[in-house]
């Protein structure tokens, strides 16, 4: 982990968007990387999807008044075979991105396998491997759950380093 300490912690909300399960996680990167929230937004299946679309933008919308992040770190679109279960994932990221444009609030996007790579070190790590190094990166007494939240978390630690790396690529130029 690259330290943040010449700088203001930044609070990111990280988003693992999905019709059924949106995980999300908001971590503090300082020094260290505190969770201050993580859980899912669970619209009802028997909704219709514009309903479910509808409860996940509400959900975000309340995660961004409650923590005022810095940056949202969203997973990119992963599609493999199913067009159907591409758009309806792509419509749930909509509203991830609906959400954060609204409060002007600066959107980044991580392929899982970066995520992964950046809380594991390996970018093919089971669900497993990353719920239980997000634990270790948190100092949770357990592995969040769902799976969903420890990715969305992942995908905020991920940013995280990203930022810091960034950071000090700029101030080595100096």
């Amino acid at each position: 982990m690259i330290s943040h300490t010449e700088k203001k912690p930044l609070i990111i909300l990280g988003i693992d968007p999905g019709t059924q399960i949106t995980g999300y996680g908001v971590i503090k990167a300082g020094s260290s990387f505190e969770a201050l929230d993580f859980g899912c937004i669970r619209p009802p299946a028997k909704l219709p999807l514009s309903q479910r679309y509808l409860i996940i933008f509400q959900g975000i919308d309340h995660l961004i008044e409650k923590y005022q992040p810095d940056a949202i770190a969203v997973e990119t679109q992963f599609v493999y075979k199913n067009v159907q279960s591409a758009m309806k994932l792509g419509m749930a990221r909509g509203m991830v991105i609906l959400a954060g444009a609204r409060k002007n609030i600066p959107l980044f996007e991580y392929a899982p396998k970066k995520a992964k790579l950046a809380v594991v070190g390996h970018g093919s790590a089971s669900k497993h491997q990353v719920q239980k190094m997000v634990q270790a990166l948190l100092r949770l007494p357990s592995p969040p759950e769902p799976e969903d939240a420890a990715d969305a978390l992942a995908l905020a630690i991920c940013h995280a380093n990203q930022t810091a790396f960034q950071s000090a690529l700029t101030s080595s130029r100096i």
